[in-house]
Parts: C-alpha cells; sequence; structure tokens
C-alpha cells in the first residue's frame, strides 16, 4: 500500500483519498452516527423518566405515609 501512495503527490494523499472516502462511505458513517445519538438520545429520556417516576412515588409515599387517620 505504501508502494502505491509514495509516488503521489501530498494533496491526493491528504486531501482526495479522505474526500473520496467521505462520498463512498458518507452515507453509511452518517447513518451510524444518526443510530448513535438517537440511542443516547432515548437512554437519556429513559433515565430522565425513571428519575422523575421515583421521585414522584417517594414524595408520594412519603406524605401518604407522615398522615394520621
Amino acid at each position: 500500500m505504501r508502494e502505491i501512495f509514495t509516488g503521489l503527490p501530498w494533496w491526493v494523499k491528504w486531501i482526495a483519498v479522505p474526500v473520496i472516502a467521505l462520498v463512498v462511505f458518507g452515507g453509511l458513517i452518517a447513518s451510524v452516527v444518526g443510530f448513535v445519538v438517537g440511542l443516547l438520545f432515548k437512554a437519556l429520556v429513559l433515565v430522565a423518566l425513571v428519575g422523575g417516576l421515583i421521585y414522584v412515588v417517594r414524595k408520594f409515599t412519603a406524605s401518604s405515609s407522615s398522615r394520621d387517620w
């Protein structure tokens, strides 16, 4: 692989090849990044909902257990 790139100018190695790779694999990269961001967002929503539920249940049980009947 090194023998192929040795005779080429620097701009082919550092500009043209990465641009071609991004064009070819750009859709795949974008879909993977979108999937990971979506998964992290869903995990964050899950943590927030579970934390809110625990907060509400503890607040409700603490206020109902302190009542005198």
